[in-house]
């Protein structure tokens, strides 16, 4: 007789009690401690530190360059560092489902490892060696599910045909990651289809925003962002095709690095609809800290990718790039006499959705402190963004949502209401229409490549990058991200990001603004969706953003952009 799978709600809810009871007894909150954070409207800082001990609060205070820096002086031990991000993930997986997968135990077994190694050899074995990073549920780790949200990949591992390969398959970045010293020790929460702006799933539910439990925290990366928002991570890999990681990084207040697609690896990852590559999604990072984010590509890059991915263009990293455009500021983003200032574009509204009260401000803000600090602002006016975002969600569906489709019907679970409408099952462009939509969208390119170029005709600068609004919204209200063009735009041109944060929203300053004319009656939905009280405590972030294989100066030029921004604040 043969055995019928258990129905997709107990397959999802056995997940949930299995991630669970991997959790230490020791770490376990209480149900009045679970209580509390439901009720709570903010869970990062005071609320979650009051479960850790003091020295975990000092180790998971501290940002990804100094821990690393820490281990190698011989002051903390892998195991000491990897033992209190793995209890305040612990913490925070309780509170507000972050994570998809817990595996402290190998964490742990491994910086023993490397601590016996540091020991023996007086050494660090790599760049990375004793950091506890944190990986998006889309890269394979040896021993471990990949599920990418679908039930029905419970117990497997995501695009694995071969059943002996479950479980023993790794994805090269995490190899890589590995090869240079890092632990390993959970996996972060994503949206259903991997193709949202907000984390949400029939596994483990919806992922909120741990500043201010009324928003979401953003997708696809979402966990990976809310994770690092309470410190239990400082560093982590996500992917983004449409703002992935971008988004997640400016609703949660940190830090995040879109790379240019074919600049790191996606090989043996799961992924949507794989075979859409005309605008692939990339591999970036999202960290507490700028440098976080520096030392994670430079280490990465070290590895040298592209031996083993011939999708990797083989482009070490370049210190000379970072070099040069640090040289234009001093460490307090001040333009100095010897070089030429920054040029920075500002793009105010992308002409689909207004931004909010609170971005409008610290596009200000930010705008100020670089006119005080001596660099040149000007207006950006490329080609039209709706017309990059039609394009681009239009290669994004040209499957007829087949990909996803395949993955429910492995269990049979439901899409997410939110995406019923947006992802039905239907049959694929046909292509003719996919091959001009390719033209469509290289004319596209061209047109803001030949815009860029223009910007040096009044002064014979270029702009060297870009300042907009990662969403025109802080961290969204559940269900009402109306648009995501601000960030999908830049995947149409394969550009690179780095996302920053600058402010929060204030019910007292970011009052609705009574004279706003919308754009459009898509304009005012998002318009109408604003309230300052809800809004409030929200993290406000926006991106940089520079052209094609421009990483390093994009990080560089962030550098800058965030210390001036420091410094007018002291003023």
């Amino acid at each position: 007789m043969r055995i019928q799978p258990a129905p997709w709600e107990v397959r999802a809810a056995a997940k949930r009690a299995s991630t669970l009871s991997k959790i230490p007894e020791a770490w376990r909150l209480s149900p009045a401690d679970l209580d509390r954070a439901k009720s709570q409207r903010d869970l990062t800082g005071p609320f979650i530190q009051q479960f850790l001990q003091p020295d975990e609060i000092s180790i998971v205070s501290k940002d990804s360059v100094e821990i690393v820096n820490e281990i190698k002086e011989g002051n903390l031990s892998a195991v000491q560092v990897t033992t209190a991000f793995c209890k305040t993930a612990a913490v925070a997986h309780q509170i507000n489902n972050y994570l998809h997968e817990i595996f402290f135990d190998q964490a742990l077994e491994r910086a023993k490892e490397l601590d016996a190694l540091y020991a023996e050899k007086g050494e660090t074995i790599g760049p990375l060696h004793g950091l506890p990073i944190s990986v998006k549920d889309q890269f394979h780790v040896k021993g471990v599910d990949t599920t990418m949200g679908y039930v029905g990949w419970i117990g497997s591992n995501l695009g694995i045909k071969d059943p002996s390969q479950i479980h023993q398959v790794e994805s090269q970045i995490t190899a890589e990651l590995l090869s240079l010293g890092a632990v390993l020790f959970c996996k972060t929460s994503l949206p259903q289809t991997l193709l949202m702006g907000e984390t949400k799933n029939n596994i483990i539910g919806q992922t909120m925003n741990p500043h201010n439990q009324n928003l979401s925290c953003g997708g696809s990366s979402g966990g990976e962002g809310a994770l690092q928002a309470l410190r239990g991570s400082t560093l982590g890999l996500g992917t983004d095709i449409a703002g992935s990681v971008r988004i997640p990084a400016t609703f949660c207040g940190i830090f995040a690095l879109k790379p240019t697609a074919e600049r790191l690896s996606y090989r043996d990852a799961a992924n949507t609809n794989p075979g859409q590559n005309t605008y692939r999604s990339t591999v970036g990072f999202l960290s507490t800290s700028p440098g976080g984010l520096e030392l994670a590509l430079r280490s990465i890059l070290s590895t040298r990718p592209w031996e083993r991915d011939p999708a990797v263009v083989p482009i070490p990293f370049r210190q000379e790039v970072v070099d040069k455009y640090r040289s234009r500021a001093d460490g307090d983003g001040k333009a100095t006499q010897s070089e030429l200032p920054l040029k920075l574009g500002v793009l105010w509204t992308d002409g689909v959705l207004g931004p909010h009260p609170p971005i409008l401000r610290g596009l200000r803000e930010l705008v100020d402190a670089l006119r005080q600090a001596g660099h040149k602002i000007v207006d950006w006016n490329p080609p039209s963004h709706a017309t990059g975002r039609r394009i681009h969600i239009s290669m994004l569906t040209a499957d007829g949502a087949q990909d996803i489709h395949s993955h429910l019907d492995l269990s049979g679970e439901p899409l997410i209401p939110d995406l019923q409408e947006q992802y039905p099952l239907k049959p694929p462009m046909s292509l003719l229409e996919y091959q001009n939509l390719t033209i469509e969208g290289l004319e596209y390119e061209a047109a803001y490549s030949d815009y860029w170029n223009s910007t040096a005709a009044e002064d014979g600068q270029i702009v060297d990058a870009v300042i907009m609004p990662a969403a025109p919204h802080a961290a969204v209200i559940p269900g009402k991200y109306h648009s995501p063009a601000y960030t999908e735009v830049i995947n149409v041109l394969n550009y690179s990001a780095v996302a920053i944060p600058v402010t929060k929203a204030d019910k007292s300053i970011d009052v609705v603004d009574k004279s706003y004319v919308p754009l459009s009656d898509h304009d005012k939905l998002n318009w109408d969706d604003y309230d300052p009280e809800i809004y409030h405590g929200a993290p406000v972030g926006l991106q940089l953003v520079a052209r094609k294989f421009e990483e390093e100066k994009i990080l560089a030029i962030a550098d800058i952009v965030v210390a001036a921004l420091q410094a007018y604040r002291k003023n």
